[in-house]
């Protein structure tokens, strides 16, 4: 495996990873406003546990955390599309596998962290919800990856 092959992989991971993160963003700002429900700050807050820091200056300066990072997280993981695809991966075992590293990351992380309950604790509507927002993401950064892959190939 080249060097620069991997490297190109990760590249078109990260871009996809922007274009998933704002995928899920715009069906995640949909549903919460349809359903009248507070955006969930959990990653940012087990972000915040992980870097030590206890409180924020301002509600703006959390949201702003919050924010990068949603945008931050989204854009790495587009990372392990990109990996996957560059190790070899089809693209048909690379979207579930992306699913299941990235859905399944959460659903350990944030308990483990404890800024979320476990997931079997939840209403099963808020769980539906959570695998619809993740597979929106998997499938826009898979969609876009795929897309930029074949502009390389001059398809």
């Amino acid at each position: 495996m080249k060097l620069a092959t991997i490297a190109n992989g990760i590249g078109k991971g990260v871009l996809a990873g922007v274009a998933g993160t704002t995928a899920m963003t715009l069906s995640s700002t949909v549903e919460a406003k349809l359903r009248g429900r507070a955006f969930s700050s959990a990653p940012a807050d087990a972000a915040a546990k992980l870097l030590g820091i206890k409180e924020f200056e301002s509600e703006a300066a959390k949201a702003r955390f919050s924010n990068l990072v949603h945008w931050g997280y989204g854009t790495g993981c587009g990372v392990a599309r990109g990996a996957l695809r560059a190790f070899g991966v089809s693209s048909a075992a690379s979207t579930p596998a992306h699913f299941l590293s990235i859905w399944g990351s959460a659903l350990f992380m944030l308990p483990a962290l404890d800024v979320a309950p476990p997931a079997w604790t939840w209403r099963k509507e808020d769980l539906a919800i959570d695998v619809f927002h993740h597979a929106v993401y998997v499938t826009a950064t898979a969609y876009t990856y795929e897309w930029l892959d074949s502009q390389r190939r001059g398809l």
